[in-house]
């Protein structure tokens, strides 16, 4: 009999209900997609050109936080399935690390917010 381990994400994962505008490129092409989810260690993007696998990408993910773009100095593609790509980043300047951490840890803290306020207070 086969066994399976339950599957654990190490760190949370924004589940994005507004998708946020991104530009990609390689040494070829650039091209534009939305993020539909995103950690500090990578996202999730649909787009009409997918990267081929194991592409190396620079990234600007437009995020509402600041009118600046978010810049990802590499970042590599993981997987591709259909018109989605998973992207790992591998180099991102301190300063937009920064930003990214607090950002997603942002949207972390509103959504603890709303659970505990879908749940009926206890007595």
């Amino acid at each position: 009999m086969e066994s399976t381990r339950p599957y654990f994400r190490h760190h949370y994962r924004v589940p994005l209900t507004v998708q946020y505008p991104v530009m990609f490129s390689d040494t070829e092409t650039i091209a534009e997609g939305k993020v539909t989810n995103l950690t500090v260690f990578g996202c999730a993007i649909e787009c009409a050109d997918a990267a081929p696998q194991r592409t190396t990408l620079r990234v600007r993910l437009i995020l509402p936080d600041q009118t600046q773009s978010l810049s990802v100095e590499e970042a590599e593609v993981r997987w591709i399935r259909g018109n989605r790509i998973g992207l790992q980043f591998h180099k991102v300047e301190r300063a937009a690390d920064f930003r990214l951490h607090g950002f997603v840890w942002d949207r972390m803290v509103e959504r603890f917010q709303e659970i505990l306020q879908e749940r009926p207070s206890v007595r």
